[in-house]
């Protein structure tokens, strides 16, 4: 044999060798970890409030690994920008899942990109959990609800309008999509059940992104002027609302005329823009950044210490992801593994304490248990709470307002069905 073809060879086996030395680093590098997928809008009309959840969950994880990781493994984030767009959303989801191998998912705000993975999740058996206030009418196995289901937040503040601000006329005001249309379904048939006649609901939905508020505005004034209290019931999403509430302050509707009441107006969307045209509206969430306990006080100062911004707000979905997170952590150390099948088992009454003071639990419906509070919105974007449940409230997964759920819970314990007839004794809603 030559010596050109010796060396030839030799490089050639030394080439090989690092290949499969590159290899095995690879292969034992992943093994040292686990994954976890953040599936958050970076960009598009929700990213003025999924940004912050993709740092929220990446501080989470930071704060994991210097615990010493899980299951002696050190945690590693995917991050990925589904970009507002609802079915990108399901194919960022099966790349997370299939291409990156993640143990579990952290994502989605609104109830159509939720809808639009949850295929995804289901085929490939993976585990979501997701932070957002939604409308209910599903309980499903690879999902873990860790936001308000109606009864966690509609129904109170619904109440709360009734009793102590004595509204007789309702507006529901909505972006048109799956969660306002359900909500306000269900919201509809409460204040039938109340004694509330149609004619003095009025119901109104507006595309994502909407901007041009000056007619439907108009509108919600002449229907507040028939000599009843009137209030409005929002669930507008994302940018939306900045021209929304200042429109409402350019036609001179005032809190205490006609008050609103948002379901996805937080301490994010208020961060940076006039306020003033909102003070004394308000907004009903499970969680407030004002909360004066020890454990808000802590997770508030190591959010700004992590994004090196002092006036960084905290919100009610962060804290959503707050205990969805610390319930995974638990559930994957109860179980000894991140196999997604012992994990959904082990996750069934974890508990884990919330920032407000209570501890959250993980009911058989995948759902959590929650306090209520009405928070009235401050000059300064913050919320003033001036009504909160006595308790934790138990989410429910199913309406019972309903004609088509008020049968129904969700049990993946004991019935391992997630649409359970309690008079049929049967699984899939018949």
């Amino acid at each position: 044999m030559s010596l050109t073809r010796r060396i030839m060879l030799r490089a050639a086996g030394a080439a090989f060798g690092g290949a499969l030395a590159l290899s095995a680093f690879g292969a034992k590098a992943a093994e040292d970890t686990i994954k976890v997928g953040i599936l958050h809008s970076l960009s598009g009309t929700m990213a003025i409030s999924e940004t912050t959840l993709k740092d929220a969950m990446l501080m989470l994880i930071d704060e994991q690994n210097k615990k010493g990781g899980l299951l002696g493994k050190k945690l590693e984030a995917v991050v990925v920008d589904p970009a507002s767009n609802w079915p990108l959303f399901a194919e960022k989801a099966r790349e997370l899942i299939a291409k990156d191998k993640v143990a579990a998912v952290f994502g989605c705000w609104t109830s159509v990109s939720r809808k639009s993975v949850l295929p995804v999740f289901k085929e490939l058996n993976n585990i979501l959990f997701y932070p957002v206030q939604y409308e209910g009418e599903e309980s499903e196995r690879n999902v873990f609800y860790t936001g308000a289901a109606p009864n966690q937040q509609a129904i109170p503040a619904v109440d709360y309008l009734m009793k102590e601000e004595k509204v007789q006329r309702w507006v529901l005001a909505g972006t048109d999509y799956v969660y306002p249309r359900t909500t306000n379904k269900i919201l509809e048939a409460y204040l039938k059940s109340k004694g509330v006649k149609s004619e003095d609901i009025m119901i109104n939905y507006t595309p994502f992104g909407h901007s041009d508020w000056q007619t439907i505005v108009a509108d919600i004034k002449k229907f507040g002027s028939a000599g009843k209290k009137t209030a409005v019931v929002s669930t507008i999403n994302g940018d939306a609302n900045v021209p929304f509430y200042k429109e409402l302050g350019n036609q001179g509707v005032k809190a205490t005329d006609i008050p609103v009441v948002a379901f996805s107006v937080g301490e994010e969307e208020l961060a940076g823009i006039d306020t003033k045209p909102l003070v004394g509206h308000l907004a009903a969430w499970n969680y407030f950044m004002s909360i004066d306990t020890p454990a808000n006080k802590d997770f508030i100062a190591k959010w700004q210490a992590f994004t090196k911004n002092p006036k960084r707000v905290t919100n009610d979905p962060m804290e959503a992801h707050y205990i969805g997170f610390n319930m995974w952590v638990q559930a994957v150390q109860k179980a000894g593994t991140t196999d997604p099948d012992k994990v959904i088992d082990a996750l069934v009454g974890v508990k884990a304490p919330n920032l407000t003071g209570g501890v959250s639990e993980m009911l058989p419906n995948h759902h959590i248990t929650k306090p209520v509070f009405i928070g009235e919105i401050k000059d300064n974007g913050q919320f003033d709470v001036v009504w909160k449940t006595d308790g934790l409230v138990p989410g429910d997964a199913w309406s019972k307002y309903l004609d088509g759920s008020k049968d129904l819970i969700g049990d993946w314990k004991d019935k391992k069905c997630g649409a359970f007839n309690v008079k049929t004794g049967k699984c899939g809603g018949a």
